[in-house]
């Protein structure tokens, strides 16, 4: 279920799998239909999952869609970027970012 270029869509039923169970750190960038700042992100974010794609995963979860991992995660704001490593979140980043501030913002996670 690609999104663009390597941004997967994770759901309640995935999530635990595809964010929690990856052999790599995990971008999940929680997002809205209606969210200007989201789509504003979105091709950031497939530019980032092309360019990062070794060392990171680029996901998208729809709040609306998945109001449990929504809670679970404490998200109060669209876009929220939460990283996971090793199954546990270990960055959170609120609202868009032009790209180069994102990596920014990355470059822990990164390496």
């Amino acid at each position: 279920m690609n999104v663009s270029a390597d941004v997967d869509v994770v759901t309640q039923e995935t999530f635990d799998a595809e964010v929690l169970g990856a052999d790599r750190p995990v971008l999940v960038k929680f997002t809205a239909d209606w969210c200007g700042p989201c789509r504003q992100l979105k091709p950031v974010l497939a530019a980032l999952a092309t360019e990062e794609g070794d060392r990171l995963k680029v996901v998208e979860v729809d709040v609306d869609n998945n109001p449990e991992i929504t809670v679970r995660y404490g998200v109060l704001a669209t876009p929220t970027l939460m990283v996971f490593q090793a199954g546990e979140p270990v960055k959170s980043l609120v609202g868009a970012r032009p790209k180069r501030r994102l990596r920014q913002d990355l470059e822990d996670v990164l390496g």
